[in-house]
């Protein structure tokens, strides 16, 4: 058995990701449904609501999105070039780490995509230093996965791996 199982920690990110945007949007669904039909004021700017309030509540939701999609195919790619190479990807433990950051930076990042709303100086510097930091761990996975591809000579080249190097490249 092998001592981690990447696309398992893929998942296991996936859902801890879900667990923790879903109830936002599902809130802010919630409170734009309410203003709709029974004539609540949560986004109306005439009565003192906040029409940014729903871009926040959507966007943090809607970027997370992007990494909730992309972590399971880093699991895939993951497994693929670990059965194909018939040892455990380079840096394992690095790798989890690396999804582990993806995870925490990928939901920190949503207010990237308002940067014309009026927010202040600092804390657009602060939603853009975190959008830069999550290439580090992004780096990481693609520097494991062709170590592990460089340091295994295939002899012959399956779908799986030309699947695997597309993705990557």
């Amino acid at each position: 058995a092998k001592p981690w199982c990447l696309f398992t920690w893929a998942i296991v990110f996936t859902a801890i990701m879900l667990i923790v945007t879903l109830p936002i949007l599902t809130g802010g669904l919630l409170m734009l449904v309410l203003d709709l039909h029974l004539n609540t004021q949560f986004y109306d700017a005439s009565f003192n609501g906040d029409p940014v309030l729903y871009q926040h509540l959507f966007w943090f939701f809607g970027h997370p999105e992007v990494y909730i999609i992309v972590l399971p195919a880093f699991g895939v790619i993951s497994q693929a070039l670990s059965t194909s190479a018939g040892k455990s990807v380079f840096g394992g433990p690095a790798m989890i780490l690396a999804m582990g950051c993806i995870t925490v930076l990928g939901a920190l990042v949503w207010a990237h995509h308002m940067m014309t709303v009026g927010l202040e100086t600092d804390t657009r510097a602060f939603f853009s230093a975190i959008t830069m930091m999550i290439a580090i761990p992004t780096g990481t996975k693609i520097f494991n996965w062709l170590s592990t591809f460089m340091g295994n000579p295939f002899s012959t080249i399956s779908l799986d791996i030309w699947y695997a190097l597309s993705f990557i490249f």
